[in-house]
């Protein structure tokens, strides 16, 4: 879907101050960075950060939404019969097959967030919004009500697969390969959970 000129700039900007927050976050710690700080790195006044943000914790954590959010953008386009979970696993592996600095700027990101107690709560409230695009995109694949039980559940199973996968990732300290893991965790959720998966001897 193609976007106007003041919609490209939007986004800019609020990439800009997304970007900008979360570097002097990690430059500086999440406690020392300003509001007046991250407007004048993204080169704005901070009344026109506030028209993007309500916080510089919100801020911070603007990077792992519009991942998110990309990901049930480019979900919508896949095959309406495809499974949703083959759909999920092919956009995953899409995603992160793909070169750039975004995908730094996200595993910074979940980093700080697993250092900073206080950027939790902003986080899960990113990840609720997108759980709610997620199942409107899930319902309307299955010919369903966006409030029916089926797309809410798999929308939530899906985020929580996919956070799991990227602390164990975190976890190992890149001796996974990310992508690995969020295929097993989309298997698991694929045979159900009824039994926990045998281990080889």
């Amino acid at each position: 879907m193609t976007t106007g000129l003041r919609e490209r700039k939007k986004l800019r900007t609020r990439r800009a101050l997304g970007a900008a927050a979360l570097e002097l976050a990690v430059r500086h710690g999440l406690a020392e960075v300003t509001v007046e700080q991250i407007a004048e790195a993204a080169d704005v006044s901070p009344r026109t950060f506030f028209n993007y943000f309500s916080s510089k914790e919100e801020a911070v954590v603007a990077a792992d939404l519009e991942r998110a959010g990309e990901m049930v953008d480019r979900l919508a386009t896949r095959p309406a019969d495809e499974p949703v979970l083959e759909s999920v696993r092919a956009v995953t592996r899409a995603m992160l097959g793909e070169p750039g600095a975004r995908r730094k700027e996200w595993v910074r990101q979940v980093r700080l967030v697993r250092a900073n107690p206080a950027l939790v709560p902003h986080q899960l409230a990113a990840y609720a919004a997108i759980e709610q695009r997620l199942a409107a995109v899930i319902a309307e694949r299955a010919g369903m009500g966006a409030d029916d039980l089926y797309p809410a559940l798999t929308a939530t199973a899906v985020m929580a697969a996919t956070r799991v996968a990227t602390t164990r990732w975190l976890d190992s300290d890149g001796r996974t390969e990310l992508a690995d893991g969020i295929d097993e965790a989309l298997d698991l959720l694929t045979t159900g959970l009824g039994h926990p998966p045998s281990r080889a001897p």
